[in-house]
């Protein structure tokens, strides 16, 4: 079964022939919008799209198909392998993981207690998000996230839909299998809402490297110290860090020596550190680097570099990020390896 026939499955029969028969090539497609009484979309290529009955893109909802209740319950059948009730865990958390790794979002009627939500019924809203990995994508970063041969702590910042996560999982699967003439590590990954690693059944269905373990769908303030206890990681990786309790396992984690790995949401350092626990993990100097990814041209583009001190390693707007660490290699930063050149297609000269 290929990628599409394997993604096409979960929906309700009439939906799936319209996704089948539509023009567009399953590389291209992000997401798949089904809301009841409301026009199928879909999201291709950055852009949105009206689905209309024969598998025909339109440009007005009213000739577009509209998704039926129905057809959404229908489709939650086939996503719950006709068992919506073995979900709950996940449906209490607004989203399922499906096999290929591709992360279905839910919304609707909500049903709570005084312990939090219980379940949502009905499910009306759906949200279909497929997986795309970048294999290297962080090929021109990871020269800089080594210090003497040492992987260094690392924060990547971008604001929401710029690329973090999809960095981090490259910059994993690189530190995990090693990367030039830097041998591997091993790398402990705790995917509290399984967006890195997507994990169908307990594996991940994204490449994270060979020497990555993964603890999936656990709390980060519990899954670090048990990833630490458990499978000695030399590397440790969360998404999505911020919180108090988050800078409490942190520091735990830190204590112990283990190098880590971290997304944050911000587009600056200065939007950073308006979050308290962030700009006291910033005063204490936790992490060696911060990444600031933007999506200019591109999701995932790299607009700075800077280490501990809040010093600029990398500039976009003051060159190429392949000459300026060739430049950084001459001026003591650390050992940066000119076959990554080679790998990321540049012939710079190193001058």
């Amino acid at each position: 079964m290929d990628r599409k026939e394997q993604l096409m499955k979960i929906f309700s029969v009439h939906i799936r022939k319209i996704l089948t028969a539509l023009p567009v090539h399953i590389g291209g497609l992000q997401e798949i919008r089904l809301r009841a009484g409301r026009p199928l979309m879909i999201l291709y290529d950055n852009k949105e799209y009206l689905a209309g009955p024969e598998g025909n893109i339109v440009t007005e909802s009213s000739a577009a198909y509209h998704v039926s209740a129905q057809e959404i319950q229908e489709t939650m059948t086939y996503l719950s392998h006709y068992s919506i009730y073995a979900y709950e865990e996940e449906i209490r958390q607004g989203f399922l993981t499906i096999q290929g790794g591709h992360r279905v979002g839910i919304a609707g009627k909500v049903l709570s207690d005084g312990n939090g939500i219980r379940s949502i019924r009905p499910i009306t809203f759906l949200n279909v998000r497929l997986a795309h990995e970048v294999r290297g994508c962080a090929d021109e970063l990871m020269p800089w996230l080594y210090e003497e041969g040492r992987p260094c702590s690392t924060l990547i910042l971008s604001p929401p839909g710029c690329g973090k996560t999809t960095m981090l999982r490259d910059v994993i699967r690189q530190f995990s299998n090693g990367c030039g003439q830097e041998a591997g590590r091993r790398v402990g990954v705790v995917d509290e809402r399984s967006e890195i690693a997507a994990c169908y059944r307990g594996i991940p269905q994204n490449d994270m490297g060979i020497r990555t373990d993964v603890l999936d769908g656990c709390a980060k303030h519990m899954g670090m110290q048990m990833m630490l206890r458990s499978m000695t990681p030399e590397i440790l990786a969360v998404d999505e860090i911020g919180s108090r309790t988050d800078k409490e396992a942190i520091d735990a984690v830190m204590n112990c020596g283990c190098c880590l790995l971290a997304t944050a949401h911000g587009a600056s350092m200065e939007k950073m550190q308006m979050r308290p626990a962030l700009r006291q993990m910033a005063e204490e100097k936790i992490f060696e680097r911060y990444v600031i990814l933007s999506r200019k041209n591109t999701v995932g583009k790299v607009e700075a570099i800077l280490n501990a001190d809040m010093d600029f390693l990398y500039q976009n707007h003051r060159g190429d990020l392949c000459h300026d660490r060739m430049r950084r290699s001459r001026t003591g930063y650390g050992r940066l390896l000119e076959e990554a050149l080679c790998t990321a297609g540049t012939d710079a000269a190193v001058t």
